[in-house]
């Protein structure tokens, strides 16, 4: 959680730079704070997540999906409610209102010297894409990274345009799966959880991270512990109708957490010891 300042809870203004149209129903908006300070009080970690309004409209919460070293941050929306239906209308020069960074990110200090397996779902992605996008930055300090990227439909995929970059780094394996085959796919199939199976790993020093559909990290987290993976090393990104960021509103209470506010990545030993289950 932020530091409480005067500007904690403050929207400040951010310039739409640029709009790519990732799928249907799926933007990805780079905003450019107007005020340098700003971006430098926005200090995030993958896995953290950020209050964006519209005035007169209303806010969403949506995780960074850019590299936290870049000046100017990214976010990917999906169309599902009034304030996205307005994000939609946007264009280039349009200003929107930011605050945070809340809750809580990936440990990747923690995991430095391991091996990282990712492995997301749908708009589950996002949040990954930061924590990837830091461990390329700092490859030196991590192992071989596996990311397992899962879809229904191949119009559903997103961040095209950014897998060749991915792929040319060393140790860097991308595995992006459609649900089943179709003419228009020669990739692989499956759900995500066929090729964790795959996947040959020191599960002693490994540590797997994971964002989508509840069902989805149940499964996940299963297949992680199967590979021999400690609960203590699974990372899971819930992401559970947070909607104040601060723990006060109620929307993402689990038990005595709240998922904005002790979250929104938690580990599964963390998840076990829950009041209430979260699947």
């Amino acid at each position: 959680m932020p530091k409480s300042d005067r500007h904690t809870y403050k929207p400040v203004p951010a310039e739409v730079v640029r709009i790519i149209d990732e799928a249907p129903g799926i933007k990805t908006f780079r905003l450019r704070f107007e005020r340098p300070g700003d971006r430098k009080r926005f200090d995030f970690l993958p896995g953290q997540f950020g209050l964006f309004s519209l005035m007169g409209i209303g806010e969403a919460t949506f995780s960074m999906c850019s590299s936290p070293r870049e000046e100017e941050i990214e976010i990917s929306v999906r169309n599902v409610g009034n304030t996205t239906d307005a994000m939609f209308t946007m264009k280039k020069g349009d200003l929107i209102g930011v605050r945070g960074p809340y809750g809580k990110g990936f440990p990747l200090d923690v995991v430095k010297g391991k091996d990282v397996v990712i492995v997301a779902g749908g708009i589950g992605f996002p949040p990954l894409v930061s924590v990837l996008e830091y461990l390329l930055f700092r490859r030196k300090d991590y192992g071989k990274i596996w990311v397992i990227y899962g879809v229904k439909t191949v119009d559903d995929i997103v961040y095209r345009y950014k897998g060749p970059r991915w792929r040319k780094h060393k140790d860097v394996t991308i595995t992006t799966t459609v649900e089943k085959k179709c003419r228009e796919w020669n990739g692989c199939t499956g759900m995500v959880t066929d090729h964790i199976r795959k996947l040959k790993i020191n599960p002693a020093n490994t540590a797997g991270f994971s964002c989508g559909p509840p069902v989805m990290l149940k499964f996940v987290s299963e297949e992680f512990q199967k590979l021999g993976i400690e609960p203590e090393n699974i990372h899971l990104s819930l992401e559970r109708m947070m909607q104040c960021g601060i723990g006060k509103c109620g929307h993402c209470n689990i038990g005595d957490k709240y998922v904005c506010r002790d979250g929104p990545v938690f580990s599964l030993a963390e998840l076990r010891r829950m009041q209430e289950d979260v699947w």
